[in-house]
């Protein structure tokens, strides 16, 4: 737990390949504050404090630079964008932690974006029901309640995160109708066991009715190359939970590419090869099988 938030001396060290911007976020930045990599969606940034600072967040060189707090001034030209652009359909709150601000600062914003009538998803990327979960108030929850659907992205790692105080947390915005999901970050020394991972998704399902949403590969970000796991230690490990774990505990394994190439799933492929119609398919056994594709035209 400690190795998510305490620096460490391994971080001082940058190596070969790891980025200022690992997801390219920079280059899809048309006014400050908001990315628009995406046709349908944009991320917008309220702020760039957080509850908690992680040492693995890819966004730490801009959490690091001065007067990134909320003002209605700063995001202006960013509403302004969302309002000229009839084709986005959600807009993420990101940051920093957006739930970091105040519910005045909130209520401000999901009115801003609740009276464009394009707009249809509110996502608010979270990391507070873990780091403060004390924060989740009825009072937060009614100030965020909209006719857009609220879907918060929690980001818990490992199970210890989820305590008795997140788990109230996760009831009060499920009982206001939110959409729950977590993504999860795989963290060499912290989660990279599949006894962990299991443990996490069926305790955020079942505990928490939160869905196990993607699990990333841990990003470029300077310094934390002693936190990443590899690609092919990642696939051995989500072959071995889905093998262990429901449809709807499992998250989707995922890379966010560098210089903007977005998120892709990098769970190995169960399919061998293919003869004509015939496929030749491995089950969660291991074991090979021929399926046969039967299709006649209507």
């Amino acid at each position: 737990m400690r190795a998510q938030v305490i620096p460490s001396p391994e971080e001082l060290v940058a190596t070969e390949g790891e980025l200022d911007d690992p997801i390219g976020d920079h280059e899809f930045s048309p006014v400050p504050r908001l990315t628009h990599r995406h046709a349908d969606r944009v991320l917008l940034f309220p702020t760039y404090q957080c509850a908690v600072y992680c040492r693995f967040c890819f966004r730490k060189e801009s959490l690091t630079s001065i007067g990134r707090g909320y003002t209605r001034e700063a995001l202006e030209p960013a509403l302004a964008y969302i309002a000229g652009h009839p084709e986005i359909r959600e807009v993420i709150l990101t940051g920093g932690d957006p739930l970091s601000l105040p519910d005045k600062a909130l209520a401000e914003i999901r009115a801003r974006i609740e009276a464009l009538p394009h707009v249809r998803l509110l996502r608010i990327h979270t990391r507070v029901p873990v780091a403060l979960p004390s924060r989740i108030t009825a009072g937060l929850v009614a100030t965020l309640q909209s006719r857009l659907l609220v879907t918060v992205v929690a980001h818990f790692n490992h199970p210890r995160e989820i305590t008795a105080e997140a788990e109230t947390a996760c009831r009060t915005m499920r009982q206001a109708g939110f959409v729950l999901l977590n993504q999860s970050v795989l963290l060499k020394g912290v989660n990279d066991n599949v006894e962990v991972l299991e443990e996490l998704c069926r305790e955020l399902m079942y505990r928490l009715g939160v869905k196990p949403y993607y699990l990333h590969h841990g990003d470029l970000a300077r310094g934390m190359a002693h936190r990443r796991a590899t690609i092919e230690e990642g696939q051995a490990l989500v072959a071995e939970l889905r093998a262990r774990l429901s449809g709807i505990c499992n998250p989707t394994y995922v890379i966010d590419l560098p210089d903007g190439g977005g998120k892709v799933p990098l769970a190995a492929s169960h399919i061998e090869g293919r003869e004509g119609e015939t496929w030749r398919i491995r089950g969660q056994d291991g074991v090979v099988r021929a399926y046969t594709e039967v299709v006649t035209d209507l």
